[in-house]
């Protein structure tokens, strides 16, 4: 084995050793998720150096000055302000859902005029519209990190696969009886998962388009799904109340998360997959051991009911938002206590994201701001003022270097 290069992952944080075994290029992923501004790197290095025959002497100079590097990108808790880059005038009608690409270049916007477009967020400018569906484009995604791929779900029960650089249609894939809501690119096999209105959710083959099942379970509209890291495993979560966990490689459902009494919002696996968390209009959120399919916590405090949640990139902490026009933080690795209540959105809060290093918050409200707040205080550090309409999205580019909000007055605003 000849080690060839380091490679940084920042967050979560991490590095990668890419190495040549026989005629092979290989990846080894090791995690640094408890790194801090206070971690001796030069220690650290001489830790990973003892585990990782791979690593000699003559790279361990070069293996300290990378995650010296990786400490400064993760740890720095100087809070950035953003100010108004662009404004996206992006359709004619409203707008549905955005995504970034990995690099956040580009950016993603679905309508109810039947189009997705493309975005050069540096410039402002259209890159792409993609047309071809018969009803609303709902759901829009990159397949990342490679983005060369759009994945595109549609009120006419169908997904599209597009070309991102031609905008060429590569694939129709049909058989869902209502609206497609989600679209999901697996993140390690060459397939992609869609989930509908019709209450079912189906696997595809991304390179013949072909249906290699369907996960049929729910009694009713199937509104979140997600992958697991490694493809085997997705979860959904349905208007029935419950989560379903499937496996991709039998296409059978091999666990009911069962507790909720009223509709899911939304389901997310944390950083490593072990946990799995699920909002609902029953004003509370729910954190289940992905392994036994256990309830590990059902969080209360919020008076209305919990509309969105994520966790922080290192899968730690969660973050819920809630009608009460709230946002509330618990630490998972406290007995899932709550540390923080962000106070100050006037009407219901739709949408929060952490920053990928953790330190804050982005929420997004009916109120049509859109807010940061300090993860450390409580407060809200800046109002992102300027929509017309109410801000229903808002996502952090990778490096968290750009923010996107939407809102119902049709436009996208990028804020750097």
């Amino acid at each position: 084995m000849k080690l060839l290069k380091f490679l940084l992952r920042y967050f979560p944080p991490g590095i990668a050793l890419e190495y040549q075994q026989g005629g092979n290029i290989k990846t080894k992923m090791i995690d640094l998720l408890d790194l801090t501004a206070n971690t001796d790197v030069k220690a650290l290095a001489e830790s990973i150096k003892a585990a990782e025959p791979i690593i000699t002497d003559g790279v361990t100079e070069q293996l300290v000055e990378t995650l010296q590097k990786l400490q400064s990108k993760v740890c720095d808790g100087n809070f950035k302000r953003y100010y108004k880059y662009k404004t996206l005038q992006t359709h004619l009608l409203p707008l549905t859902n955005i995504a970034f690409d990995k690099l956040g270049k580009r950016c993603l916007t679905g309508s109810y005029d039947r189009t997705c477009k493309v975005w050069d967020i540096d410039s402002g400018t259209e890159l792409l519209t993609l047309e071809g569906h018969k009803n609303v484009v709902y759901a829009v995604s990159f397949n990342n990190p490679k983005a060369d791929k759009i994945m595109t779900g549609s009120f006419d029960k169908t997904a599209n696969i597009w070309c991102s650089q031609t905008g060429h249609c590569l694939l129709n894939m049909w058989g869902h009886d209502a609206e497609v809501v989600v679209v999901q690119f697996s993140p390690t096999q060459n397939r992609v998962a869609t989930a509908s209105m019709d209450a079912t959710a189906k696997i595809f083959h991304l390179g013949s388009g072909q249906e290699l099942g369907t996960l049929k379970g729910h009694t009713a509209e199937v509104i979140a799904l997600r992958y697991n890291n490694d493809g085997n495993e997705v979860i959904t979560g349905a208007f029935d109340g419950t989560i379903s966990v499937w496996d991709t490689r039998t296409m059978q459902r091999t666990s009911v998360l069962t507790g909720h009494y009223e509709e899911i919002s939304n389901c997310h696996y944390n950083f490593d997959c072990s946990l799995i968390a699920s909002s609902s209009m029953d004003k509370t959120a729910k954190v289940w051991d992905a392994r036994m399919n256990s309830c590990l916590a059902t969080i209360r405090g919020h008076e209305d009911e919990v509309l969105d949640l994520s966790f922080d990139n290192k899968g730690k902490k969660l973050a819920t938002a809630s009608s009460d026009a709230t946002v509330r933080v618990w630490d998972l690795s406290a007995n899932f206590e709550q540390i923080a209540v962000m106070s100050g959105h006037r009407e219901e809060v739709s949408k929060v994201c952490f920053s990928p290093n953790g330190h804050q918050l982005l929420t997004s409200s009916m109120d049509r701001t859109a807010r940061l707040w300090s993860l450390e205080t409580g407060c809200c550090v800046q109002t992102l003022n300027g929509h017309t309409d109410d801000v229903f999205s808002c996502a952090f580019s990778y490096t968290g270097d750009t923010i996107v909000t939407a809102s119902k007055d049709n436009t996208c605003m990028i804020w750097r």
